[in-house]
Formats: C-alpha cells, sequence, structure tokens
C-alpha cells in the first residue's frame, strides 16, 4: 500500500478533477413503476407487489407524479427538459435486484446540460455544470450478518429486503468539475449540501441524507496539470454527509497521489468510505456503461412531457434557496459574514422556525450559532441533530424576555433541555433558576454583603461608585446568580443613600 501524501503537499504537485454522481428518492405515496407504497420502516418485505419482486409476467407503469417530480428537478437546476426520453435496462447481477436489471435512463435522460451555483465558505460562487438528471428506480437492501463490519467479506449469510426496490429515485450527474484546486473538498460539500437544500425547497423529498434519501458517488481523479488529460476516477459509493463527501475527497486526492509518486497506475474501480477511519477501501473495478448492455425497456413506452406542462410546473417552482437566503437575510438584518456562518452551519431553517416561535432575529442567532453551535462542534454532529426544537429555544428567549431568567441562568436552563429534561418551562422549575425579584430577599442578600464588606460601603456611601460591582457580584453569588442584577444595583443605591 503507497503512502498518503499531505493533502496541501498533493494539491502543489497534481490538479484535482472530481465529479458527483447525487441520487435522492422521491417523495411519491407509490413506487416508480408499480403501486407498492414508497414509506420508510416498514417491516423487511411487506412494501412489495410482484413488480417489486421482478417475478414473471408482472408489467410496469410509470409513476406520473416522480415524472413531474424530475421535470421540477430539472428545471430548478437550469437544464433542458427533453421532448422525448425513454427508459432502459441497465442489466447487471445482485441479489437486492430481483430483475437482474434497473430499469433507469442511458442515452435519453428527463433533463440535460444544465447548471448550479453553490456557494462557498468565503461567499464566493462556484459553478458546477450539470450533466443529465435521469429517473430510475431504486435497489433493495442487503444486511450481511456475521461479519465484523457489516460487510458482505467475511459474513455468514445475508439478507434482503425489497421494501427499497422500486422506489423512485433521480440522479444528477455533474461534468468533470474542474478548476477548484485545493478547494475542490469544500466545492464537493456545498455542491451536495446545494442539492439537498434544494429538494427540500422543491417538496419533491425529505432528503433525510440519514435515512440514505440523499446519497452521493464521489469520483476524483488527479493529473500533474490542469492542462494535462484527464487522469483515471475512482467513485467511492454512497456517502450520506456533507463532512463525509470532504473528507472522501481529500482522502482520495492523498491516496492517488502517493500510489502516483510510487509510480503505480491509479485502478478505475468504485471505493467505500469508511466513517470511522475517514479512509477510502477498494470494492470492485468499476464497470463501463458497455459493461451493463442497456437496451430500450421493451415494456415502458417513451415518455414526452408535453410543452404546456412542462411551462406549467415551470410557473409553479418554489422560491429557490439562494434567493429564499437572500431575501431572508434582508429580513432579518444580518451581515453578510453572518448570514455567511449561519448558512455554513446548515441553522437558516432552525432561526427561522425559532423566528416563527417569537425570538427575535437576533436573539435565534445568539443561541444559535453561539451556544448550541459549540456543543454541536463537541458533539461533532450537525445543529439539527441536537436534542432541542426551534420551538424550545423560542421558549427559552421568552423565559429571558419576560425577565424571568437571565442568560446565565438561561444557560443552564438550555443545558436541561439538552440533556432531556424537558421543554424550558419544565427545567426552569425542577431546577428551581427562576429570578429572584422579590425586593425582600435582595435587600436581606444585599445587608448582608455590606455588612461583611464595610470598606467597600463607605467608599460608596462617600460617592465613589466604583466599588458597587463588588457588592452586586456577592448578592448574585448568594442567589446564586438568580438575582435581577439591575434591581441589585438600584437596591443597593437606595439603602447607601438612606
Amino acid at each position: 500500500m503507497s503512502t498518503l501524501v499531505d493533502y496541501d503537499d498533493a494539491v502543489t504537485r497534481y490538479d484535482t478533477v472530481i465529479g458527483i454522481e447525487v441520487h435522492v428518492e422521491l417523495g411519491t405515496v407509490t413506487k416508480m413503476f408499480d403501486g407498492a407504497p414508497a414509506g420508510f420502516g416498514e417491516e423487511p418485505n411487506t412494501s412489495v407487489t410482484p413488480v417489486s419482486l421482478g417475478l414473471p409476467g408482472s408489467l410496469p407503469v410509470v409513476n406520473g407524479k416522480a415524472v413531474e417530480y424530475a421535470i421540477r428537478i430539472g428545471l430548478a437546476l437550469n437544464c433542458s427538459i427533453a421532448e422525448t426520453c425513454r427508459f432502459a435496462r441497465k442489466n447487471y447481477f445482485y441479489p437486492d435486484v430481483p430483475k437482474n436489471f434497473q430499469t433507469s435512463q442511458y442515452d435519453e435522460p428527463i433533463a440535460y446540460e444544465g447548471w448550479v451555483d453553490v456557494e462557498l465558505d468565503d461567499g464566493s460562487i462556484f459553478r458546477v455544470e450539470i450533466e443529465r438528471a435521469h429517473m430510475e428506480e431504486d435497489a433493495g437492501k442487503n444486511t450481511h450478518i456475521g461479519g465484523s463490519d457489516g460487510r458482505i467479506h467475511g459474513a455468514e449469510y445475508s439478507l434482503v429486503d425489497y421494501n427499497r426496490a422500486g422506489i423512485p429515485l433521480v440522479e444528477i450527474v455533474t461534468k468533470p468539475i474542474t478548476g477548484a484546486g485545493a478547494r475542490a473538498p469544500e466545492v464537493a460539500r456545498a455542491y451536495v449540501q446545494t442539492l439537498r437544500d434544494l429538494f427540500r425547497a422543491l417538496e419533491v423529498s425529505e432528503a433525510r441524507m440519514e435515512r440514505g434519501n440523499v446519497r452521493a458517488d464521489v469520483n476524483v481523479s488527479i493529473r500533474p496539470t490542469p492542462n494535462s488529460p484527464l487522469g483515471t476516477r475512482t467513485e467511492t459509493k454512497n456517502v450520506n454527509s456533507f463532512r463525509s463527501v470532504e473528507r472522501a475527497v481529500r482522502y482520495e486526492v492523498s491516496r492517488q497521489a502517493g500510489v502516483l509518486d510510487d509510480g503505480i497506475a491509479i485502478i478505475q474501480e468504485t471505493r467505500h468510505w469508511h466513517e470511522d477511519t475517514g479512509t477510502t477501501a477498494s470494492g470492485r473495478v468499476k464497470s463501463d456503461a458497455e459493461d451493463y448492455r442497456y437496451f430500450p425497456e421493451p415494456d415502458l413506452v417513451p415518455i414526452a412531457p408535453d410543452r404546456a406542462w412542462v411551462e406549467e410546473i415551470r410557473a409553479g417552482l418554489p422560491e429557490l434557496p439562494a434567493a429564499r437566503r437572500r431575501r431572508l437575510q434582508g429580513e432579518w438584518g444580518y451581515a453578510d459574514a453572518e448570514m455567511r456562518d449561519v448558512v455554513n452551519a446548515g441553522a437558516v431553517e432552525l432561526i427561522e422556525t425559532t423566528i416563527a416561535a417569537g425570538a427575535s432575529p437576533a436573539a435565534a442567532r445568539k443561541w444559535w450559532m453561539g451556544e448550541l453551535a459549540r456543543t454541536a462542534k463537541q458533539q461533532e454532529i450537525e445543529l439539527a441533530e441536537l436534542p432541542v426544537t426551534p420551538t424550545q429555544v423560542g421558549q427559552l428567549q421568552k423565559l429571558v424576555d419576560d425577565g424571568r431568567i437571565n442568560d446565565k441562568l438561561a444557560r443552564q436552563v438550555l443545558e436541561g433541555v439538552l440533556a432531556g429534561e424537558g421543554d424550558p418551562e419544565t427545567v426552569l422549575v425542577a431546577r428551581g433558576l427562576e429570578v429572584v425579584s422579590d425586593d425582600g430577599p435582595l435587600l436581606e442578600a444585599i445587608d448582608a454583603a455590606l455588612a461583611a464588606q464595610p470598606d467597600i460601603a463607605e467608599k460608596i456611601r462617600s460617592g465613589n461608585l466604583g466599588p458597587v460591582g463588588a457588592i452586586i457580584g456577592a448578592v448574585m453569588k448568594a442567589t446564586r446568580g438568580q438575582a435581577d442584577a439591575g434591581r441589585v444595583r438600584e437596591l443597593l443605591l437606595e439603602r447607601i443613600g438612606s
């Protein structure tokens, strides 16, 4: 095995070219070619029909809603929509493909020649060219039993669940992405995130990567200079998080540089991504299109989307994510850098929902980009994975706005919410964190502090207000931070004056 080359060294000596194939499961009620439900989490092999199982004599029928969703995606990606297109059979044998072929589109995709602009971390825009977006069906799911890592190698036997077989997919294929240089991993991550946001805005998929609704196959090759012929690519399959997409590109660049430095040729192959180690491992030699023996699907007629229907779909497209972000930034009054941080953290929807729950834009950003962002970073998870909802953050801020807690106590309440102790009100009561606003206990604490520090009291009486903070601090300590500092100051000065 070749030695990994440091990434920064690799990108100074080699030019990186990437290509990304994104598969999105469409959120239709039924499958692509039959009436079986297209749900998630059902008992194995219950959401199936003879068509799903590829039984002899069963005939497919195209899901019209899936075609509409595919056109919607194509239009949002600035693609041309084919006047006519057809399905083909992609032949290969594997247990999760019961027909021994996948019904897909080959040389006649429904959408082609598009582009999408992605925003990078520093606010710069990188345009990614789209080669095609085509419709196909998903395969079933294999579960390998008895191995150490859940893979087929070393397993004692495998189980197959055909519930997913036939789920509608759209596969979006980029043209070779060049010119990104050392930022290729960042471009890859930003591109997949842009598509995920687009799918949600279009309401064509839940686009939950943890469920496999969105999966990315990441192609990477390197070459000596930008003017050299394209290098041999590898394809890392089924990467299902933004962070992993970025890491997979970085690793493959470092690995391929080491291989070439050793004078060895890169093998065109599929590779598996290992999240735990941040590495890829060889899968199988990558087949070319001719190896799949594509031929037109004889059981389905060509699809010819009516031009008036296409224009009707275009007119009904919702506000797309980039335009929406610009609008929200104006409404929220965020600076460019602030909005960029929010976008990069995946917090736009979280903040929008928190504001809808009653928080101000400034308060919503403070919580999500401050305390909660630090917690997510420590736990190495996405913000949305934290066990707190935007509604709860809105409730927390209302407690602050109502004067029932201060910011310090609010952080303790939030800690309880994250620990699963309930909503903010429940945590507030259970932990006894409400601000002490009754003057009686505050005056007692002030008198005790003044008695304990008579020299400071004398300085204040003589007009030196500098030591006031020391008395307030003593009161806050005595009340476990639950005193209203502003009210303590008012009462203190009244006490001194009397």
